[in-house]
């Protein structure tokens, strides 16, 4: 029997004063990829900075239970020590740090500093580098700054490679990606999943990405709550149809 690793019942969350989710309830167990797919403005990215810890997201109801815990007065940080991970949608540039320094700090602040030595650090850092198709001397770059799209999406996923959470949330990571990149981003994210039996909250608009990460289980949200769930035929109905029918269904 799967056992559940994060649990979230009858969330409902505000935004500046305006409420979004609405009573959202979803459940993932160890290992599993759930896909949340809806139109913009459903609340994908609130369920994903809301799981994180986002201060600008208040939790006005419901829980969040996490590896038997509730979680949702927990703050960012800690829930990243606890093994939550979040890829964001549109990357921050730090200006003044560089990677392989931020790098070193994240990965010793989530793993623990006695089990992260510099030397198989380094080691570890550029085997995942090559992997994902990043230059070695991005190391010494600062973080973010200058990159392309393509490249800061790249770099999310090393930090997950380099984390190796329990729960990665991944928000639209496939949003700016010509072909390519898509391919080696998401081939990235398959292979870390499977290597550290990581659990994935994946927000996607479209199909592609699923090509690749291949998820058990797909969800649409709208107005602010998961209103149907299903397969991966699910989200192959939704590149056909949109979701027009969801929404008329279910919303009006």
């Amino acid at each position: 029997m799967s056992t559940p690793l994060i649990e979230i019942k009858d969330l409902h969350v505000s935004v500046e004063g305006k409420q979004i989710l609405q009573g959202l309830n979803l459940t993932i167990n160890e290992g599993e990829i759930h896909a949340v797919m809806g139109p913009n403005g459903a609340g994908k990215s609130t369920l994903s900075n809301t799981i994180m810890g986002h201060y600008n997201y208040k939790v006005q109801s419901g829980s969040i239970i996490y590896k038997g815990q509730d979680i949702k007065d927990m703050t960012a940080d800690q829930r990243a020590r606890l093994g939550i991970f979040l890829a964001f949608q549109y990357p921050t540039a730090i200006p003044g740090v560089s990677l392989g320094n931020f790098l070193l700090a994240c990965t010793r602040s989530v793993r623990g500093e006695d089990s992260v030595k510099p030397l198989p650090f380094r080691k570890e850092l550029f085997a995942k580098m090559k992997e994902l198709g990043i230059p070695q001397e991005f190391a010494k770059r600062y973080v973010n700054e200058g990159f392309s799209g393509g490249e800061k999406k790249r770099l999310e996923i090393l930090q997950m490679a380099m984390l190796r959470p329990s729960l990665a949330l991944l928000d639209e990571t496939d949003s700016g990606l010509d072909i390519d990149a898509l391919k080696v981003v998401a081939e990235g994210i398959s292979r870390e999943l499977a290597a550290n039996n990581t659990a994935a909250l994946v927000i996607t608009h479209y199909q592609r990405l699923l090509d690749y990460v291949k998820p058990q289980h797909i969800h649409i949200l709208a107005g602010g709550r998961i209103v149907e769930s299903g397969g991966p035929e699910l989200a192959l109905q939704l590149e056909k149809t949109g979701y027009d029918d969801i929404i008329n269904k279910y919303l009006k």
